[in-house]
């Protein structure tokens, strides 16, 4: 099924139809990718070599992870052209972002905020899955808010980390390099660049709808009380980290729209959306989240996850299957008020990834970590960080300089580096303080780039 009218079509009969066709639907995709999976994967062939025929039951496929799965790139994909050394020439090109791999995929990187940069590809089927199921984040708009939609001549304003192939930017290019013509329609905007120039560009693009990380929502929700930004969007679509009661309030207040999250990864961009009731509505037809404890057992709902087993049906060229995606999730044991037959789930773990500071006027600003990690990437000579807030407005910088780079220089321009940003974010007088030890993983043997209070 890859037709994109037929998609869209089964995407709204699947919520018409109710959550025993969703399953439905649910358990055939498993079992088609699993047994697709096999024949094609020689890595997945030998994991899956005690996995019963038509295995529609996720808990008959073996767990798997980036690291593992990252060792084993060029048997783990199903495309025998596909290797993890042209994927990385293709990656090591910024200018190549939104091109199509091999002529045919679309690649990403995620962050590496955990220590292990991932390389994910899409295949055009998986695109337009998430084309098709992407109308549900627009569900339930109120007149009012569709109006200024229109008005806005569906203008949609990105604020992101730029360059590199993360997902919303590798995305955005390709969009633009489709359809020259409608480049118009999507704009994406830099976090790292000064925070009056980013309230220009708003001002002057005057988006339908802002989308970015909850955080920058939250600094430019300030910007807009304090009548500096003047734009006026009928969404705000808030990712990348949890969205707390107090900045969803403060977002929707400021701007007057609909705030609504959006819960994806670069190994699945269409994985939830959110509802006017604060709960995120997982597409299930498509994708599967398994909530689990250490050991990989379910947990009931209501109870938090220690992690998420993540199944996405639609990738064929890399199968992403019981895949754990490291967060923590809540979910919902009854039907959500808001008449969605999606399960509905809330993400507890990203929130605790934020990095908050007092700010001097006695409030609080959040950063997202990749707004340090996509910053500090850039710089040459790092060749690791870790950055641990010790303090309130103090964070500890551990750095490991590559070969040949002088140590006393890297950690000035780091050092100038970090203050700019903190500056820029009204978070000016944080401490920043040089490091005798290097970076360290955790107990469980994690690396954390970015370790919050």
């Amino acid at each position: 099924m890859t037709n994109a009218r037929q998609l869209s079509r089964d995407a709204r009969h699947a919520l018409r139809e109710g959550p025993a066709a969703i399953e439905r639907r649910q358990r055939a995709r498993l079992a088609e990718i699993v047994t697709y999976a096999r024949a094609h994967s020689p890595y997945l062939r030998r994991l899956y070599r005690d996995v019963p025929e038509q295995a529609d039951d996720p808990a008959l496929v073996p767990v798997t992870d980036k690291k593992t799965l990252m060792a084993h790139f060029d048997e783990w994909v199903t495309d025998p052209e596909v290797t993890l050394e042209k994927a990385e020439a293709f990656v090591s090109d910024p200018e190549r972002a939104g091109e199509r791999f091999l002529g045919r995929y679309l690649l990403a990187t995620t962050s590496g905020t955990s220590g292990l940069r991932g390389i994910f590809l899409s295949d055009e089927q998986c695109i337009a899955v998430g084309n098709a199921v992407g109308a549900r984040a627009r569900a339930k708009l109120r007149i009012g808010q569709i109006i200024r939609l229109m008005r806005g001549m569906g203008r949609n304003a990105i604020v992101t980390a730029p360059g590199g192939h993360f997902s919303t930017v590798a995305s955005a290019a390709r969009f633009r390099r489709d359809h020259p013509r409608l480049t118009w329609m999507l704009r994406e905007f830099s976090i790292h660049q000064p925070l009056p120039e980013l309230v220009a560009g708003l001002n002057h693009y005057n988006p339908s709808t802002l989308a970015g990380f909850s955080s920058m929502l939250g600094v430019l929700a300030r910007e807009q009380e304090a009548g500096r930004l003047r734009i006026h969007p009928g969404l705000v679509l808030a990712g990348g980290e949890a969205l707390t009661e107090q900045n969803r309030a403060r977002i929707a207040g400021a701007f007057h729209a609909q705030v609504r999250s959006a819960y994806a990864a670069t190994e699945c961009s269409f994985l939830a959306y959110g509802c006017p009731h604060d709960w995120l509505h997982v597409n299930s037809d498509w994708a599967l989240l398994e909530p689990v404890d250490a050991e990989f057992r379910p947990v009931p709902a209501d109870r938090p996850s220690h992690t998420v087993l993540l199944t996405n049906l639609a990738n064929r060229v890399q199968p992403i299957l019981r895949y754990n995606l490291g967060d923590n999730v809540l979910v919902r044991p009854d039907p959500c008020p808001c008449g969605s037959p999606l399960p509905a789930v809330r993400v507890q773990g990203r929130a605790a990834e934020l990095l908050i500071f007092p700010t001097e006027d006695g409030e609080e600003i959040a950063i997202s970590p990749m707004a340090f990690g996509t910053l500090l990437d850039r710089l040459p000579g790092i060749q690791q960080f870790q950055l641990v807030q010790s303090r309130p407005a103090e964070l500890r910088i551990r750095l490991k300089a590559g070969h040949g780079t002088d140590p006393d220089s890297l950690w000035r321009t780091v050092h100038d580096t970090l203050a700019g940003l903190l500056t820029e974010r009204q978070a000016g007088h944080v401490t920043l303080v040089r490091a005798d030890e290097p970076p360290e993983q955790s107990p469980g043997g994690k690396f954390r780039r970015i370790i919050p209070l």
